[in-house]
């Protein structure tokens, strides 16, 4: 089995802006950006494919060919709650220090923690790896964040060493996960 995670294109929002799962807008850049993530696509033949519900996630699947794209929210960005649309600088949380210093267990206040992403990104896995068989090709639209656990769990990295190669947007990653 193979899964293709696709990160989504660029979007219109103020650098720092903490915009997790937001439903924001699009960069302008969109058809170019989603052009070039078709064109890295072509060939591909995908069994199943499976998209986050955000609207980011959801128009690239669909300008590349995937409008039936299945909907699963447990390829959602990490939920940062209050902090949501807030640019970091300005969140005045005292709780923002805590997460700082251990973002990986810490909850955004009102969100989830990465730990929480993690279980939701497992449980994707594991039904997705019980329901396939080896031959089968899986594309995911998705987040920075659910790229970020993928590279863990296949890659062997730490949260750290995956966090310093944060996949860009747009970014194509396809992984060969074990069966047990």
């Amino acid at each position: 089995m193979k899964i293709t995670l696709i990160r989504h294109t660029s979007v219109d929002v103020v650098p720092s802006t903490c915009y997790g799962r937001t439903d924001v807008p699009l960069a302008p850049t969109f058809t170019f950006e989603a052009e070039s993530v078709k064109k890295r696509l072509e060939g591909r033949l995908f069994n199943k494919v499976f998209t986050s519900p955000l609207s980011r996630c959801r128009r690239l699947a669909e300008y590349c060919g995937y409008p039936d794209a299945i909907i699963d929210n447990r390829l959602l960005e990490m939920n940062f709650g209050a902090w949501e649309m807030q640019r970091f600088d300005s969140i005045s949380d005292p709780r923002l220090q805590e997460w700082y210093d251990d973002y990986i267990n810490v909850k955004a206040t009102d969100g989830e923690s990465f730990m929480d992403q993690r279980a939701r990104f497992m449980s994707f896995i594991e039904e997705i790896t019980a329901s396939s068989n080896e031959n089968d090709e899986i594309a995911l639209f998705t987040h920075e964040g659910i790229l970020i656990q993928a590279m863990m769990l296949y890659n062997g990295l730490t949260a750290e060493e995956a966090f310093n190669s944060q996949p860009s947007y747009g970014a194509i990653m396809t992984f060969e996960p074990w069966r047990e």
